[in-house]
Parts: C-alpha cells; sequence; structure tokens
C-alpha cells in the first residue's frame, strides 16, 4: 500500500505531464495512476501549485525516514515552481533555477574560456583560426553515415561489464538505441522499468568517435541507466520507495543525474579511456587518435559553460537571440548551426533552464567525488541514495 503522500506526490508528477509533454522522464509505476490521471480533465496549472504547495506542508509531518522527506519536499517545491509558471507565475530566472535545481548560478569568466582556446590551439597546430581548426577535427572526427548506432553499441557494449563490475548493475538489465533527428537534444534515455532502457540518440547533432565514450556513459554504464537500475532494484523493489518510480524533469533529482552521468566517464574509465575507445572502435572499423582526444577534452569541457552563460543572458538579461548565437560562436568555438541549435534548445519551454543540469551537476558532483575515499565507492552512493545538491554542497565543504 502506497503511502497517501507518496501517492500525492506522483500523481502531482503525473498530472504536470499531462500539461507538458516530456515533463515525466520516466515512468514506471502503478499502472493504474498513470490511467486515472490520463482519464481526468486536463488539469489547471494553479490547481497543481496549491497541490504542491499542500504536498510539502503534508510532507512536514508524514511518517517518513529523514532521507525520503528531504528528497520529496525539495521535489515538491521544483515541481510547485513548474505549476505556478505554467499558470503565468512571473518568476525571475535566478529564482526559477534555485527552485528547480536547489543551485544558484552565475556567468563564468570568459577568461576561462580565452585560457581554454589557448590549449586547444597547442592541441590542433595549423594555419586558419581556431574555429576552422577545430571544425576539421571534427569533420575528421564525425562518425560516418548509418555507423552512429553500431559505434554507440561496440563502446557500451564492454562499458557493461566495466558497470557490472563496479557499479552494481542488476544482470539482466538490457539496453536498446534507435537513431532519429530532428531534436533539440543530442541523445536521450528513456528508462521503462523493468531494468530496461530505450536510448535514443539525434543524428542531426554530428555526434564524433571522440564523444562515444563520454555519450555511453553518461546514457548508459555507468549513467542514467545504471542509476535507475540499482534505484530501481535497491529503492523501489526492496525498499517500497514508490516515489522512485518517477522521475521528473526540472527538478533536484535530474540535476544530480546530469551530474552523474557528466562525470560518468571519468569514474568508469579514468585515465588512458581514449587508447581504449581507440581499441574497441577499431574493432568495427573506425580510426580515432586516443591520445589526442584524451589530451583534448579537458579543454572542450571548459567552454560548455558558455551553455549556461547563453541561458543567463536570453532568460535573465534579455538578450537578442542573434547576440546569444555570436556569444556561442565565439566562445565554444562552433558554427552558426550548432549555435542556432542550442539556442532552439535554450528557448524550448521545458529546457530552457536544464543546461543548469550539466553544467552546475557535474561542477558539484565531481567537487563532491573529490572528497576523502575511493570515488567508485562514493558513485555508487549516488546511484544507491536519493540524495540532493544541498547534501552534496555540505558534505563537500565539511573538513575531512
Amino acid at each position: 500500500m502506497v503511502d497517501p503522500v507518496i501517492r500525492d506526490y506522483l500523481l502531482l508528477g503525473l498530472r504536470l505531464g499531462r500539461l507538458v509533454d516530456g515533463f515525466v522522464d520516466c515512468w514506471f509505476g502503478d499502472e493504474r495512476l498513470w490511467r486515472q490521471v490520463q482519464d481526468e480533465p486536463t488539469p489547471e496549472p494553479a490547481r497543481l501549485a496549491r497541490d504542491a504547495s499542500r504536498l510539502r506542508a503534508a510532507l512536514a509531518g508524514a511518517e517518513l525516514a529523514e532521507d525520503r522527506r528531504r528528497f520529496l519536499t525539495a521535489q515538491a517545491r521544483a515541481l510547485e515552481c513548474s505549476a505556478r509558471r505554467l499558470a503565468g507565475t512571473d518568476i525571475g530566472f535566478h529564482a526559477e533555477v534555485e527552485a528547480y535545481f536547489d543551485v544558484e548560478i552565475a556567468l563564468t569568466d570568459t577568461d576561462r574560456y580565452a585560457a581554454g582556446h589557448d590549449e586547444i590551439a597547442a592541441l590542433l597546430p595549423g594555419p586558419g583560426d581556431l574555429r576552422a581548426r577545430l571544425a576539421a577535427f571534427h569533420e575528421r572526427d564525425r562518425i560516418p553515415a548509418g555507423r552512429l548506432g553500431d559505434a554507440v553499441r561496440a563502446v557500451s557494449g564492454r562499458l557493461r561489464a566495466v558497470a557490472r563490475d563496479r557499479f552494481l548493475l542488476p544482470e539482466r538489465e538490457s539496453v536498446e538505441y534507435e537513431v532519429v533527428g530532428d531534436r533539440p537534444w543530442n541523445a536521450f534515455n528513456r528508462y521503462q522499468g523493468g531494468f530496461h532502457s530505450l536510448v535514443t540518440l539525434n543524428a542531426d547533432a554530428g555526434h564524433g568517435m571522440s564523444a562515444l565514450p563520454h555519450l555511453a556513459t553518461h546514457e548508459v554504464y555507468p549513467g542514467h541507466h545504471t542509476e535507475h537500475c540499482v534505484k530501481e532494484a535497491g529503492l523501489v523493489r526492496a525498499g517500497g520507495q514508490a516515489e522512485q518510480t518517477i522521475a521528473l524533469v526540472n527538478t533536484p533529482q535530474c540535476l544530480l543525474a546530469e551530474g552523474m552521468a557528466e562525470v560518468a566517464l571519468h569514474v568508469a574509465l579514468g585515465a588512458g579511456w581514449g587508447p581504449w575507445t581507440q581499441g574497441v572502435l577499431a574493432e568495427v572499423g573506425l580510426r580515432l587518435d586516443g591520445e589526442l582526444v584524451e589530451r583534448l577534452l579537458p579543454h572542450t569541457t571548459t567552454l560548455l559553460a558558455a551553455r549556461q552563460d547563453a541561458a543567463i543572458m536570453l532568460h535573465d538579461r534579455g538578450a537578442d537571440p542573434e547576440e546569444v548565437v555570436a556569444y556561442l560562436r565565439r566562445w565554444m568555438l562552433v558554427g552558426e548551426e550548432r549555435a542556432r541549435h542550442m539556442v532552439r534548445f535554450l528557448t524550448d519551454p521545458l529546457w530552457r533552464a536544464y543546461t543548469v543540469t550539466y553544467i552546475e551537476g557535474s561542477r558539484l558532483v565531481r567537487s563532491w567525488l573529490a572528497g576523502a575515499g575511493d570515488p567508485a565507492a562514493r558513485y555508487r552512493r549516488l546511484l544507491a541514495e536519493p540524495l540532493l545538491p544541498s547534501q552534496l554542497r555540505a558534505e563537500a565543504a565539511a573538513p575531512t
């Protein structure tokens, strides 16, 4: 029997999903709740905001373990913010982000990007400006048409053994891949319950061979798929925590999920992942300079924070989208088409704040993993427990 307050949380999430396609990232809970919500009239956002407020009040007195109460209270606060925005309430972007993700954000000093440019230039010498040289590298790195699915399956197949050995992956899990086009994101994991995921790859994003280990560790082993499997096995099936049968966009839950997925490559493979990938891809007929891509990644990763700057420019400072496209082109060293693709993502009503989960999520998880103890053991804790950003900040700041 599901606790009434947990049932209210699940219904609130599903009802928000009725209003915004994609808001429910995954659902493998009681089918009767799903059917109930689908059969209801379309909910009113203002009512859902009130429901979220009442849920937060009810959680204060709920007979739940402290970790569950803390997790659900933070989730309910985020859901209330989403409902209020849907109801037309004007909420400042920084306040919106803090309510969603339990973090504060700021612009990055562009001197960091300039330093990254210098490091990239040293690794990619030659004629032409740096953007052109990096574009030429990406063109050489691009996965041939029709090979994306085969290439990512090869890499993830090898990573599966690593995840099973080190990260408590259930024996009977499985992953299916599909390749599509015309999406605002690069890849998407849809966990379907029963230890199975469908991973959708956006072919229009122009995936490179050097990005495959990050993509596979992020989406599958030991990233999103592994996290869902471990939580289903431990929290849901063994612990009866039905709140973990739903994952909701624009919540603290997804900030930690994306942060974990962003650092999964470092935790799973560590130093030497480039030559490792080179060897795996050679087996399927693809050529990669593994040492170069491993040296290059930290510097190109530094530039990714410009996406968060772009979100702040658009939604807090009222910048013209053309100004933001120019900013992304300058500091991320991308072409116009790629910059416009990013602006499209940042202006999507559902995803406009979501880039924060990658930038601040990875910063937070990296900082926390750098604490005392084996990083793999600490990562297993992230996979298995319903932690919050505020908890990781407090633990990272605590003296060792």
